[in-house]
This record gives structure tokens, C-alpha cells and sequence, in this order.
């Protein structure tokens, strides 16, 4: 990939971004967001997920109109140039329509096998993360530094995040929960903010399961631009969604994997 296009990719990746919190920002904590449940379960979506994707299609059928789309609102989009865009306008709805600000906006870009380049975006606060193409960036307001993930080669020493046990089968709870109880830190419900801790070294494992493409594909290219590690509970690929796990440190991965392996 050239120089040109990897640059070119970055700056649609950021603007994506943009246009998506043009739209969801003015509805956070606000009386005018409306919501509705996609399952008989509360799976909440909003007019703010939708408006956001809409605003981020319109984007790319302009910009990079051979590209394809994967978006979680609205059915995909073929492409003719081997790249896809996969998008969550709102990852974490639950969060957004409860006022928390763990909610973000993921932008993937699959090369065919995985991404290439990914973005977390929290608009709210002001950071966004970003990974891919030979970088790694976290930034906040006008200051922008490299993301790079921490050291720790040990169960006992490692800070977990998960949506656990919101998400996940009762076995796959239990393959978890074995890794829980050996870590130093267990923190829960933080959604997509949580893979971003990890591509700034704050926390050092995420694990999930019954995700979608859409929800771990940007924070996979993040994590894994600033160093880390993102599979599936066997060590095969992750970008297609399922059982997640993401370390900042090899050797964690390694330790981790061998328990949830077992499920």
C-alpha cells in the first residue's frame, strides 16, 4: 500500500469519526433520544446509532464509493476494491442511552483477512484511539502521542476488563471466571472504552464473547498497532467476532488463553 493511500485511509478514517458525532453527541443525555429494543430482550438501539450510520455511508458512497460496508444498523455493502469498512456508529447503546461515557464510535477497514486500521472514538471526553498503516496514536484535545501497550507477563499482576456476565453462555462464563480469579483486578461493563485502556497500557486483558465483526475489529487494529495481542479463545483470528480476548503482553495472552482454552 503506498504511502498516499495509507494516509488517505487514516484521514477517511478520522472523518468517519466526525460526521458520527455530529450526530450522536447532541442526543447523549439528552430528552430527545428516542429508543428501541432489537430483540425480545432490551437490545436497545437508538435514532443516534442510525442517524450516525447513515452520516458515515453517505461519507463513504462520496469518498471511497468501491469500498465496502459493514455496518451493525443497516445491511452490507459489496466492495469492488478489496476494502471493507466495518462500522459501529454507537458500540455500547446500553451506555449511551444511560448517560455513561464508555460508549464509542468503531471504524475497522478489512483488507480481506482482518484490519488493517482501526479507530475508538469517545467523543464526549474527547479521545480518540487510533492504529494501523505503520502507526499507533492516542489523542486528546489538541495533543496527540504514540498508544503503546505495558508489560505484564502475569496472571497475578494483570487488570482485566469484560461485559461479563452481561454477555457470554453459562460455559463460557465459567471459562472467564477462571481467568478472573486469577488476576489482580477484575472490572466489568466498560464496553469498547475498555480495549482503548489497553492500547494505552492501563488495563492488560479484555475478554468477551458472542461479539459481531463490527464490535472488535477497530479495537483490534488499535490494540494490535500499539503492540498487543487479539484472538479467539483457541489463538486463531478474532476479526470476525465470537470469543475475544486481548492482552497488552504476549505472555499474558499466552497464560490467559491456556485456561479459556479448556471451554
Amino acid at each position: 500500500m503506498s504511502a498516499d493511500l495509507a494516509a488517505a485511509l487514516w484521514r477517511t478514517a478520522e472523518d468517519l469519526a466526525d460526521v458520527a458525532a455530529e450526530h450522536s453527541l447532541p442526543l447523549f443525555r439528552s430528552a430527545a433520544l428516542t429508543v428501541a429494543s432489537k430483540a425480545a430482550h432490551f437490545d436497545p438501539v437508538t435514532d443516534a446509532d442510525r442517524d450516525a450510520e447513515q452520516a458515515m455511508r453517505r461519507l463513504l458512497a462520496e469518498r471511497r464509493p468501491a469500498d465496502g460496508i459493514l455496518g451493525e444498523e443497516f445491511p452490507p455493502v459489496a466492495s469492488s476494491s478489496g476494502l471493507t469498512w466495518v462500522l459501529d456508529p454507537i458500540d455500547g447503546t446500553r451506555a449511551f442511552w444511560s448517560g455513561a461515557p464508555t460508549w464509542g464510535t468503531l471504524i475497522g477497514l478489512d483488507a480481506g483477512s482482518g484490519p488493517v486500521l482501526g479507530l475508538i472514538d469517545q467523543p464526549f471526553i474527547g479521545e480518540r484511539f487510533m492504529g494501523g498503516l505503520g502507526r499507533a496514536e492516542v489523542t486528546r484535545g489538541a495533543v496527540r502521542r504514540p498508544a503503546l501497550v505495558r508489560a505484564c507477563a502475569a496472571l497475578a499482576d494483570a487488570v482485566l476488563y469484560t461485559t461479563f456476565p452481561e454477555v457470554g453462555t453459562a460455559d463460557e462464563r465459567q471459562g472467564f471466571e477462571a481467568v478472573r480469579d486469577r488476576v489482580r483486578l477484575t472490572r466489568y461493563g466498560f464496553d469498547c472504552y475498555a480495549y482503548a485502556l489497553v492500547a494505552i497500557g492501563q488495563v492488560d486483558l479484555v475478554i468477551e464473547a458472542g461479539l459481531n465483526p463490527y464490535d472488535i475489529q477497530g479495537p483490534q487494529a488499535v490494540i494490535e498497532a500499539a503492540g498487543g495481542v487479539v484472538t479467539d479463545w483457541q489463538g486463531g483470528p478474532a476479526h470476525r467476532g465470537g470469543r475475544v480476548i486481548a492482552a497488552g503482553d504476549a505472555r499474558l495472552h499466552a497464560a490467559a488463553l491456556e485456561l479459556l482454552a479448556r471451554v
